[in-house]
Order: C-alpha cells, then structure tokens, then sequence
C-alpha cells in the first residue's frame, strides 16, 4: 500500500481549491421527450438531442463544482399517464417543467432546442431569453457569444423573446438556447457526431462559467 503525503505552505488556503461554480444549482431542461418528439430532421428528433446534449453540458458543469439538476433523464415527458389528448399533454407537462423550476433551489435554469423550418438554407444556433430579469440577457449573451466563436456558423444575436410559456412563467433567472436546425441536413448530419455534440455542449457551459465568474459586460 502507498501512502501519499501532502505538505501544505503557509500560502495554500481553502480558496485555491474552490471550483468556480461550487455551490451554484443548474437545471437544465431538454424540450420535449416521450410522445413530444419536437422538431424532425431525416432521421433525428429534437427530443433526442436535446437530452443528450443537456447530459454533456451537466458533465462540464459538474466538473466545475455544480449540482445540476435535469428536468428529465430518459425519454418521457412529464404530464400524467392518466391525461389524455395531445395538446393536454402538451401543456401539462409544460406548466410541471416550469413547476419543476420555480419549486427548486435552482440559481438559473437552462431550457435546450432545436429547430426546423420549411426552408432547408438556415443553420446555427441562437439563444433567447425573457427581459424580466437583467440576469436573462446577461447569461443569453454569453452563451451566445460562446456558441458565436466556437461553432462559426452564425452571426446571430441573444434575442428577448415573449409569448414562449417555460421562459415567461419560471421566476429563476435562465434563457432558452436553440442549438441548431434539424433541417438543415448537414447541421443534423453533425449532430450525430460526438465531437460536435462536446463542442456545442463545450460552448453553453462556457457561457454559464462567463456568466458566473466574468465581470464585464457581455458582448452584444
């Protein structure tokens, strides 16, 4: 058996072995699951994606000291087995993911996407977020920011949004990210590679770290 012994100087402090984000509670919420499957691409759904990808953002945010919390871990969705239709379902489990949110002792929240449209040219991702809180444009930036840089498929700017239910009604500061289209074919077809899966997941854990640790302002 090896005995390892470590001699501490008189400039080592409790301090030095913090991690930035120790203490700090995340939720990450990935849109739909079960019966919802969200947006299509040729062969992924959103709902799919949008819970792998929150499972790599809580590894990198874990490693750096928070507990993250995720609003589902398989593929289901959270309304009742007993509510029937849809569009019940639809907005049940919707109004549970924000009650899921607001009843915790989250310090933000993080609600993952994807997008779909009839035109297959539009690529990249954007973050939204609402304007209640100066927090939400803040942390929208700098995951905006991050993605920006890292992915180099869009100009795009954090965007205030209204009318969209999880961001209107959680009362903890967070934002929205839309992190690609599944109808673009070359966006979907990187959404099945791992490594780009780490470089998005790589890119919205960052711009929670700025949010946390940076003390400028973010960047437009």
């Amino acid at each position: 058996m090896l005995l390892f012994q470590f001699q501490f100087t008189n400039d080592d402090s409790w301090e030095s072995w913090n991690l930035p984000l120790a203490g700090k509670v995340i939720y990450l919420d990935p849109g739909h699951g079960g019966p919802d499957g969200g947006a299509v691409g040729t062969s992924m759904l959103e709902k799919d994606v949008t819970l792998e990808m929150a499972k790599r953002v809580r590894d990198y945010l874990q490693e750096q000291g928070a507990l993250v919390l995720l609003t589902r871990e398989t593929d289901i969705d959270l309304s009742s087995m007993g509510t029937k239709g849809y569009s019940r379902k639809k907005a049940e489990d919707l109004r549970n993911r924000v009650e899921m949110i607001n009843s915790s002792s989250a310090d933000m929240y993080l609600s993952l996407h994807l997008n779909a449209l009839p035109d297959r040219q539009w690529r990249g991702a954007q973050t939204f977020y609402d304007g209640k809180f100066d927090e939400n444009g803040k942390m929208a930036k700098f995951i905006q920011d991050e993605l920006r840089k890292n992915l180099e498929n869009t100009n795009r700017k954090a965007k205030p949004i209204q009318g969209v239910y999880l961001v209107k009604y959680t009362n903890k500061p967070g934002a929205l990210v839309e992190i690609g289209f599944l109808s673009n074919g070359e966006e979907e077809k990187l959404f099945s590679d791992p490594k780009y899966l780490d470089k998005v997941a790589g890119s919205v854990y960052k711009g929670i770290l700025r949010y946390y640790t940076d003390k400028n302002e973010p960047p437009e």
